[in-house]
């Protein structure tokens, strides 16, 4: 829990074994981003490749046009800041507000000279003039009219975002520093309700400029009325220290409408004007305006009701050559949502003591600390910490400059990568989707999670399990939370048969077990437990956890292979939303990986009986995959309808996905067999399994030379550079025109059935990511490269924004299959058991990052020699493995 308890406590929280070492700042590794590297023959692969913009560096230009960076806490909602410095996409009530533009922004004049007031943004980019709600009947109201700085470029150093801002003849050059906590190992701080905005100002003229800045921002947090006045309660704007708070109180029919952002000044100069001019049509921002264009300022005590918005105004002088920031911070506090998803248990497939499972995560330690909140709607974990607004906002204030060091020492440490610009620059963004309403954070602090978010509503329910299979990101930065996800699945998600639903339940409690497991989902959460023990190292931890993997483990043989074949053979649901029927590559290496893990898990707790039945059940589906399942260059599914505990396709539809039989489906059956399958297709995700198994600290669940022949093929048939000529009905936003992309599945062999699986024809960039990680760890790093690039071109700001990677909704998980980039080029990742840094270099020399559960830093590889440079924390190397090789660390 945290607590306003000073800075000492606050540093020894924090982990830090001193106050002065937690603050001193620390040396890092030079960091040469644009040097050229061995595995390259040019430099024309450090730019886009329809644009001279570099990777990893400053977006100018059309670039700008789409940018939206996301600035808040994991799980507590956010704010974007655009290319040019607007704010938009507030969304602070536990759900997404995509085209949510508040109505906030600085503003900033400079007394005596012409054309001496500006909102402190760049231009307005062309798509929000027309075509956006409101635009046709001429955007009334907003701030896209008023004057702005023609020149502004963008930087990005996650978890800070940086516009510069400058005017031909204007005396001062303006820079934005957009930022919220990111502090790995420290969720609490990376997930307050926060966020601020840095408004420097340097006087480049030979004269004294005489300025008022200005903050100004309506009421956007009062509810919406909707026709029935009765139910929506009062809005005010109420008085902070150096700002205001927008309020909208409760009602008694909406609970949920209650809710208050504060905005404050740092400066004791700052004036307030608690409410704008009240008036019809366009007069509040009219006589708001007129008050900025003259350099005034204006204070107003709050009012009863009614206030239409707010402002700071901050007077200052700047000599010539003179300096000086402003910060504006953002605090807010929405303690109740009206979010409720999935069905509750019935009673029969709830857990006993007998049963090898946990009803409740507090079995495993979860501090579950309001039984009673479960029958509610969710509530946000900060919610559980602040008892109102006034206190986020103190504390935030009171621990502002240790959390910003903090954060920037993180920045600092991840951005001393001399990895290939593109991986640095597709991880970092994707990291932005921790800060987006994708995630959630329970009220006693458990992580759970969308899948994305669509535009005014999470997008697909329940840190899905399938889906979350691929982020990598939170197992290593915030591995304390990843495990959370886990006591989710292996608890209140699994019945006493130990099947799973892939979908947890809001708020987290036992959940309905109506519909079929997903194989990948399920099987995935086992490798993902072995993960999550071998990052922490804790054997209780591992004790406590294995009787209820076992019991998932086991339901997935009874359920997919009960005739004990060592393949994913009865019909298995997917991440493709439907069900393969037979054997196939991807979800057996699924099954095979699981088996190895548990083989490994059964050894170290000296259940050897249990160990030998899964590594003699793995051996036979080795063999078969090896076999059956491979056509002589890539890995395949054979479908299968006969011989099986299933019902009959048909029979079986009524559950799934995509309707029943029609007529023409029943033709198509009897001709080519089930739908949505993909046969002898070269399947992007083909050998997932192998891959996510690697990741996760085991070999290669089959022969490795089959695998990188499969992930060949995959670049080969499946790598489009111009997707002008490729067909795709089904959703072609992710990636179309003369984009480039990876398919998710090709036929270069023929066999491409009428109506192969339903996503077939689209470009995932989750799916890009794991394919280029695992290419890499193959050693063919170009290859992943490609991929890279072709993903991070389409994400370059002019059509899509570079911070929000979508799928099925925005900030989609999937896509944290990027962090994997770093393991895929350096081999780099720490085993807490064995205490052993493991390295194994595809690109030679390097500096990367590495965080574990105890602390982060870099390591370097030079010359053969590793070094270990530790910012956080500490990280107890006994031993280093590079290559295989195992020696002492000193």
């Amino acid at each position: 829990m945290i607590k306003s308890s000073g800075r000492r406590s606050f540093l020894k929280k924090l982990g830090a074994s001193s106050v002065s070492a937690a603050i001193l700042p620390v040396t890092l590794l030079e960091n040469p981003v644009y040097a050229e590297k061995q595995f390259r023959d040019n430099k024309k692969f450090l730019t886009n490749k329809n644009s001279d913009r570099k990777y990893n560096d400053v977006y100018e230009g059309e670039h700008l046009k789409r940018i939206a960076f996301p600035i808040g806490g994991m799980g507590a909602g956010m704010f974007c800041l655009e290319g040019g410095g607007a704010i938009s996409h507030m969304s602070i009530r536990s759900k997404p507000e995509v085209f949510h533009e508040p109505g906030m922004f600085g503003a900033i004049c400079i007394k005596g000279i012409k054309n001496g007031a500006k909102i402190v943004e760049g231009p307005a980019p062309d798509w929000k003039s027309f075509g956006q709600p409101n635009t046709g009947n001429g955007a009334g109201g907003t701030i896209l009219g008023l004057p702005r700085f023609n020149n502004v470029s963008f930087l990005s150093r996650f978890p800070f975002a940086t516009i510069s801002l400058e005017e031909e003849n204007y005396p001062l050059k303006v820079e934005i520093k957009g930022w919220s906590p990111f502090i790995p190992n420290d969720a609490d701080h990376s997930g307050l309700p926060v966020g601020a905005l840095e408004y420097h100002f340097k006087n480049n003229s030979s004269q004294t400029a005489e300025c008022v800045f200005s903050f100004h921002s309506k009421n956007f947090v009062k509810a919406k009325n909707t026709g029935d006045a009765e139910k929506v309660g009062k809005n005010s704007i109420q008085s902070i220290s150096k700002g205001f708070i927008l309020s909208q109180h409760a009602s008694v029919d909406q609970p949920f409408d209650q809710g208050d952002f504060s905005i404050f000044s740092d400066d004791a100069a700052t004036m307030v004007d608690h409410c704008w001019f009240r008036g019809g049509w366009f007069d509040p921002l009219t006589m708001t305006w007129e008050t900025i264009r003259n350099g005034e300022t204006r204070k107003h005590d709050p009012v009863e009701s009614g206030a239409p918005g707010a402002s700071l105004y901050v007077p200052f002088s700047l000599g010539a050559g003179e300096e000086k920031t402003i910060k504006v911070m953002m605090a807010w506090y929405i303690p109740i949502s009206d979010l409720r998803h999935g069905g509750d248990a019935k009673p029969e497939e709830l857990c006993d003591a007998n049963s090898g499972c946990c009803a409740s995560s507090s079995d495993l330690g979860e501090k579950i600390s309001d039984k009673n909140y479960t029958t509610g709607k969710f509530k946000p974990w900060y919610s559980s910490r602040f008892k109102n607004v006034q206190e986020v906002a103190n504390y935030w204030t009171e621990q502002y400059t240790i959390l910003h060091q903090k954060s920037a020492l993180f920045r600092d440490a991840f951005y001393a990568s001399t990895l290939p610009p593109e991986v640095v620059e597709a991880v970092a963004a994707n990291l932005t989707i921790l800060k987006s309403p994708t995630v959630m954070r329970e009220y006693d602090g458990r992580m759970w999670a969308y899948e994305g978010c669509g535009d005014t509503w999470g997008c697909c329910h329940g840190s899905c399990t399938h889906v979350w299979n691929y982020a990598q990101a939170v197992a290593h930065l915030f591995p304390a939370m990843e495990r959370t996800l886990r006591h989710t699945e292996f608890c209140e998600n699994q019945n006493k048969d130990g099947h799973q639903t892939f979908r947890a339940a809001l708020p987290i409690r036992p959940v309905d077990h109506g519909f079929y497991a997903a194989a990948d989902g399920q099987l995935g959460g086992i490798l993902k437990a072995y993960r999550d023990w071998r990052i922490y190292g804790n054997a209780d931890w591992l004790k406590k956890m294995y009787p209820m993997v076992k019991n998932s483990m086991d339901y997935c043989i009874r359920t997919w292979d009960p005739k004990n074949k060592g393949v994913v053979e009865e019909p298995h649901h997917n991440t493709y939303d439907i069900e393969f029927w037979g054997p196939d590559g991807m979800c057996t290496s699924f099954y095979l990986g699981a088996l190895m893990a548990m083989t490994e898990m059964a050894r170290y707790l000296k259940k050897n009986k249990e160990a030998s039945a899964y590594q003699k059940l793995y051996e036979k589906g080795k063999a078969y995959t090896e076999t059956e399942l491979y056509n002589g260059e890539y890995f395949i599914q054979k479908i299968q309808v006969t011989g099986l505990n299933a019902p009959n396709p048909i029979e079986a539809s009524a559950k799934s996905f995509g309707g029943e039989y029609s007529d023409e489906a029943r033709a198509l059956l009897e001709k080519e067999g089930p739908k949505y399958q993909y046969g002898d297709g070269c399947l992007s995700d083909g050998v997932l399994g192998a891959w996510l198994a690697n990741v996760c600290g085991l070999t290669d669940p089959f022969d490795s030379a089959k695998i990188k022949s499969h992930l060949s093929s995959v670049h080969k048939y499946n790598f489009k550079s111009d997707l002008s000529e490729h067909a795709n009905p089904q959703r072609p936003s992710f990636a179309l025109g003369n984009e480039g992309g990876l398919l998710l599945c090709s036929w270069p062999k023929g066999g491409k059935l009428s109506l192969p699986f339903v996503y077939s024809d689209e470009v995932w960039t989750g799916i890009e990511y794991q394919a280029a990680s695992h290419l890499m760890l193959m050693g063919k790093v170009n290859e992943g490269l490609d991929i890279v690039r072709a993903c991070r071109d389409r994400y370059d700001g002019r059509v899509r924004n570079p911070f929000n990677e979508y799928e099925c909704g925005h900030w989609y998980a999937r896509a944290l299959a990027s962090y994997g980039l770093l393991q895929g080029l350096t081999g780099v990742r720490f085993d807490a058991v064995t205490q052993t840094l493991f390295v194994d270099s595809k690109v030679g020399n390097f500096t990367s990052f590495l965080s574990t559960e105890t602390g982060y830093g870099t390591v370097t590889l030079a010359d053969g020699k590793v070094s270990l440079n530790i910012v956080q924390g500490n990280v107890p190397v006994q031993k280093v493995s590079m290559g295989g090789k195992v020696i002492s660390y000193k």
